[in-house]
């Protein structure tokens, strides 16, 4: 993945489409944010090997009793909530084989499996709004356009509110027949024998506990987020190393350096490559164009505004997928003459429809690509035609009511 994005960058030096002096700029624009990815999904990865998500779903599981649609909004809720706190490729990461194995130990039959499937997939990107480390777009964007982690937060978890609902109501709706009446928890393990390191699962909510107001306190202090969340892998890694300086704690059972090499470092490369090319596009261009749009959609009013232009960057993601879009729709903002009522709510308008708009495709997101990967891997295989049916089915109505809320919430939030 790396690479590719890498030689990508390379043809676009060597045509003279971008120029040296353009990596700086670029580099400035995206290393926060893919160092806050490789953090993040460490910690996931470190969790997971401790135990902890089994644990969480074992829970869920039992909390839904044998009631099958009381289970599937509680997957999804979990879903939502880890996407959150971990990022929306760390949530495909982690919950798409726990989900798998929990329903393989539930018995139910294959058009269950995958509808709970489906909706993993797609909540991980749906629910990857409210906090600027949810989501590498997140961070880019407010990174772009200097939003600290409360400003961004503060519009911003209001809107998750409403695409969670959304999903979950459009999930029920499109699988209302493959969820069953009832299920039985009582084959499934004891939530307590899924931890497999205590001493780690103890620090892990330490970690996660304190992460969510080093955030917060980042900003003020001059802090990134990537170093907040660094010190929080940091924090894990010893946990699970601990062998080498604890000597009278319980012995480590969590292969770290295998764990270390799992982290996707590529992902620094290939953000550096991609945004590069973006860069290209933008003086042939393509920015120049997309900021013509916004200022007609700037003209209709601040409802029309939002939705149209989160259509335009949902509908981008999809074609290009969502990491380069971000940074052109970025680009195309801060080159239009937009009001700026308008300007702050297309700031936003790119963040859901690059969140919500990889869903329409195989190729809109790397979770979505990470899930399809964690998927074959198990021996199942999701076409191109169906899931092009299922992304539009669910994402179309999904991203109108998230829009028409984030439009409704800055509204409100002006008169107040």
């Amino acid at each position: 993945m790396g690479w590719s994005a890498l030689l990508g960058a390379a043809a676009a030096l060597a045509a003279g489409v971008v120029s040296p002096a353009d990596i700086p700029a670029v580099w400035t624009i995206v290393w926060d944010a893919t160092f806050t990815l490789v953090a993040l999904i460490l910690i996931s990865l470190i969790l997971d090997a401790a135990g902890f998500f089994e644990w969480a779903a074992l829970h869920v599981a039992r909390w839904g009793g044998k009631r099958g649609r009381a289970l599937f909004v509680l997957i999804v809720l979990l879903g939502a909530v880890t996407a959150a706190f971990f990022a929306n490729d760390g949530a495909v990461l982690i919950l798409t084989p726990l989900v798998f194995e929990l329903l393989h130990a539930l018995k139910v039959p294959p058009r269950t499996l995958f509808a709970f499937v489906i909706a993993t997939g797609f909540v991980a990107d749906a629910a990857s709004l409210p906090f600027k480390i949810s989501n590498l777009t997140n961070i880019i964007v407010a990174n772009y356009f200097h939003l600290s982690f409360a400003d961004y937060a503060a519009v911003m978890v209001a809107v998750n509110a409403a695409a969670v609902a959304a999903s979950l109501g459009a999930l029920l709706w499109v699988f209302r027949r493959d969820l069953p009446r009832e299920v039985d928890p009582a084959s499934l393990a004891d939530p307590r024998s899924a931890i497999r390191d205590l001493f780690v699962f103890r620090a892990g909510w330490g970690v996660l506990i304190l992460l969510l107001p080093g955030y917060f306190f980042a900003h003020a202090l001059g802090l990134p987020v990537s170093a907040v969340a660094g010190m929080g892998a940091l924090v894990l890694a010893l946990a699970a190393g601990r062998e080498h300086f604890l000597r009278r704690q319980p012995r480590a059972v969590i292969p770290l350096a295998t764990l270390l090499r799992e982290a996707p470092w590529q992902v620094v490369v290939f953000s550096l490559g991609m945004y590069l090319v973006v860069f290209g596009l933008r003086d042939a261009g393509l920015t120049a164009g997309l900021s013509r749009l916004l200022e007609w959609l700037d003209g209709h009013g601040l409802a029309a505004a939002t939705v149209g232009a989160g259509f335009l960057f949902a509908a981008l993601s999809a074609v290009m997928n969502n990491l380069p879009s971000v940074l052109v729709g970025s680009l195309a903002i801060a080159d239009a003459h937009l009001g700026p009522a308008a300007r702050e709510a297309m700031i936003y308008a790119n963040v859901v429809g690059c969140n919500l708009g990889p869903k329409i495709t195989p190729i809109g997101s790397l979770a979505t690509l990470l899930w399809l990967h964690v998927l074959a891997q198990r021996g199942m295989r999701v076409g191109w035609g169906e899931y092009c049916r299922l992304g539009l089915l669910l994402t179309v109505p999904v991203l109108f009511v998230t829009l028409l809320a984030l439009a409704g919430w800055l509204t409100l939030s002006r008169w107040s």
